[in-house]
C-alpha cells in the first residue's frame, strides 16, 4: 500500500465504484489567535465525515453535490468553485485529466459550522481521485492541495483545518512551523454542540484583522494570553489531566469573549454545559454562530448532553480522543503544510523540503 493510503478512508479500484472519506475537526484551544503566529489545538472528529463517491459515467466528469445544490459537469462550473478547484488542483498534481467518472459528494458535517466541512470534502475528493488513478498521495501532500480551497473558503486561513483533516490526528499548530503531533496521555471525552446559527468564518476573521489593526497592542496582548492557555493545554492533555485542560478550556473561551467573536448564543451553550457538570467549555471556530465544544467525564456526557440541547442546541455529537503514548504520538511525522504555489508538490510525496531557488 502506498504512502498516505489509509484502508479505512478509501474502497474501490478503478473501473468501478471508489469512495474515499474525510473527518470533521474541532479546535479546542486557540482559534484567532492561530492566525497571528500563536499556538492551537485541534483534533478531528473521526464520527463526522464527507463521503467522495466516483463511479464510472460515460462523457465529460460530472459533480453533484446535494447540499449545495451543485448537479452540473466540471466544465459549467467556475474554476474558482471550491468543488471545481479542488478537481483541478488535483489533477494537475497527478498529471491525469479528470476521469469519466460521476462524483457524488454526501456529507455528516454542518456546513459553515467551524467544524472543517469545506476541508473535510476536498481531502475527500483528493483522496477519491488519487485511489481511483491508483496514485498514492500522502497527508502532506493532501493537506498542501486543500489548503489552497481553504484560501478561497476563508482568505486568510490558518491552514489547521486542512492539517488535521488530512492527517485525522490530534495536533498542536502554529502557522509557519511545522505541525506536531499531540500526545494524549488519557483519552478524551468531547461534545460538540451546534449553536443553529452558521458562523461566517470570513466575516468574523476580517473583524478581528480589522479590530487587531486598530487597536494592536490590546489584541496581541489577547493573541499572548491565549497562547499560554494554549501551552498550558497542551502539558494537560500530555499528562491526562482533563480537569486542568477544563479550566485552559474556560479560560480560552472569555478571552475569545474579549475579543469579540462570541455571542449570546454561545454563551448560554457554556453555561448550561459548565452547569450541569463540563470540566469545560468553550466557543470552538470562528464564533458569533457555530459550535461549542465541552469536556466530560464519561459518567457525565449524558447529562451535559441533555443541557445543552434544553439550551437550545441544534445537534449535539459525542467523539472520544483516545489516549496514546509519547513514543506512538513522536512515530509519524508531521510535515509543514504550505501553500502550493509556495511549494512544488510535484515529486514531493514524503518529503519536507522545499525546492531550490
Amino acid at each position: 500500500m502506498g504512502a498516505g493510503r489509509h484502508p479505512d478512508y478509501v474502497s474501490g479500484v478503478k473501473g468501478t465504484v471508489v469512495q474515499a472519506s474525510a473527518s470533521g475537526k474541532v479546535i479546542l484551544l486557540g482559534e484567532h489567535a492561530v492566525v497571528y503566529g500563536r499556538p492551537a489545538i485541534a483534533v478531528p472528529l473521526s464520527g463526522l465525515r464527507a463521503t467522495a463517491t466516483l463511479t464510472p459515467h460515460p462523457g465529460p466528469f460530472h459533480i453533484q453535490a446535494p447540499a449545495v445544490e451543485v448537479d452540473a459537469p466540471l466544465s459549467e462550473l467556475p474554476p474558482d468553485h471550491p468543488l471545481a478547484r479542488i478537481v483541478y488542483l488535483t489533477a494537475e498534481h497527478i498529471r491525469r485529466p479528470p476521469p469519466d467518472a460521476l462524483l457524488r459528494i454526501e456529507s455528516d458535517i454542518p456546513v459553515a459550522s467551524g467544524l472543517g466541512s469545506g476541508a473535510a470534502v476536498s481531502t475527500a475528493i483528493v483522496r477519491a481521485l488519487a485511489a481511483w488513478y491508483g496514485v498514492p498521495l500522502d497527508p502532506p501532500t493532501i493537506s498542501a492541495l486543500v489548503y489552497e480551497v481553504e484560501r478561497i473558503h476563508h482568505g486568510t486561513p490558518s491552514g489547521i483545518d486542512n492539517t488535521v483533516i488530512a492527517y485525522e490526528r490530534p495536533v498542536h499548530f502554529i502557522r509557519g512551523r511545522p505541525p506536531e503531533p499531540l500526545p494524549v496521555g488519557a483519552t478524551l471525552h468531547l461534545l460538540v454542540a451546534d449553536s443553529g446559527i452558521p458562523s461566517q468564518t470570513r466575516e468574523v476573521v476580517g473583524d478581528v484583522r480589522r479590530h487587531w489593526e486598530a487597536e494592536p497592542a490590546r489584541y496581541e496582548k489577547l493573541f499572548d494570553r491565549v497562547a499560554e492557555e494554549v501551552e498550558a493545554a497542551r502539558q494537560a492533555i500530555a499528562q491526562g489531566d482533563a480537569r486542568a485542560l477544563g479550566r485552559r478550556m474556560d479560560a480560552n473561551h472569555e478571552l475569545l469573549r474579549e475579543m469579540g467573536v462570541s455571542a449570546p448564543v454561545l454563551d448560554r451553550l457554556v453555561e448550561a454545559a459548565r452547569r450541569a457538570g463540563a470540566l469545560g467549555a468553550k466557543l470552538s471556530g470562528a464564533g458569533r454562530g457555530g459550535n461549542v465544544v465541552a469536556l466530560v467525564e464519561e459518567s457525565a456526557a449524558e447529562s451535559v448532553e441533555g443541557a445543552l440541547r434544553t439550551a437550545g442546541a441544534a445537534h449535539v455529537w459525542r467523539t472520544d480522543i483516545a489516549g496514546e503514548d509519547d513514543a506512538k504520538a513522536a512515530s509519524d511525522e508531521l510535515i509543514m503544510t504550505l501553500p502550493v504555489r509556495e511549494r512544488s508538490l510535484r515529486g514531493t510525496m514524503g518529503r519536507s523540503n522545499l525546492p531550490s531557488a
